[in-house]
């Protein structure tokens, strides 16, 4: 499995809080199958989640020797999981925020309840520009459990859906739950991300999780969504 949702960019945001956490997780990841992550620190500006890029590839190096020196075999990329802004494309200029592993991929969040008045029109702009606009865990939005036909419009433009592997197993809610089951069954989502924050006492949620999938998905179309689909960004690094 190749993790495309991960916050182990530690000291930045609410997730690891410093290294000892990250290379725990990242050994734990490793030991259940995942081969390759792409870490996605919090990017929301006017807010203390706005560490740059060039921060962040400082925090990435260290990640990536201490694995070496563990002789843990896992490759580390650099993304950024961008609070939705009418000011992104302009932020990925100035090299403060990052796309997937400077890739044309770009993973954009929404507000978890409620909703951000301009969002379709800037999904709308940064897919006109050129960017393939991926949507963090659309199945947690309070607005989108309610109305589905959110999702289903955002399809239709070309935003590509990244879920959360806990989603399935009840990690986030009935409403995600429900609503991550009715886009598997719908063949909506592309990607799936773990967005671990913090150590697990146990995590044998990916293998649970993904039995859950297998009543909805072919063993081909798990594949795609686990490796296939992030394997196509991590080569589209420009």
């Amino acid at each position: 499995m190749i993790d495309i949702h991960n916050h182990m960019i530690y000291g930045v945001d609410d997730g690891s809080k410093n290294i000892e956490t990250s290379i725990e997780v990242l050994s734990k990841l490793h030991e259940q199958g995942i081969s390759s992550v792409i870490l996605t620190p919090h990017y929301i500006p006017e807010t203390s989640y706005v560490s740059n890029k060039l921060e962040n590839h400082k925090i990435l190096k260290e990640l990536r020797e201490e694995l070496r020196k563990r002789h843990i075999n896992m490759n580390l990329y650099l993304g950024n999981e961008i609070y939705i802004d009418k000011n992104i494309v302009d932020y990925i200029c100035k090299n403060e925020m990052s796309t997937l592993n400077n890739s044309e991929y770009i993973l954009i969040e929404l507000p978890m309840n409620g909703i951000y008045e301009d969002y379709i029109d800037i999904f709308n702009n940064l897919i006109n520009t050129g960017f393939k606009v991926i949507l963090a865990h659309p199945e947690r939005y309070t607005t989108f459990q309610g109305n589905y036909s959110k999702i289903e419009e955002l399809n239709e433009i070309g935003v590509l859906f990244q879920c959360n592997l806990g989603s399935i197993l009840g990690e986030y809610g009935n409403g995600a739950k429900k609503t991550i089951k009715r886009m598997l069954k719908d063949k909506k989502v592309s990607f799936i991300g773990t967005d671990i924050h913090n150590k697990k006492d146990n995590y044998n949620f990916i293998d649970r999780a993904i039995k859950k999938y297998l009543k909805y998905l072919s063993i081909n179309e798990i594949n795609d969504i686990l490796y296939n689909n992030p394997l196509k960004i991590i080569k589209n690094s420009k």
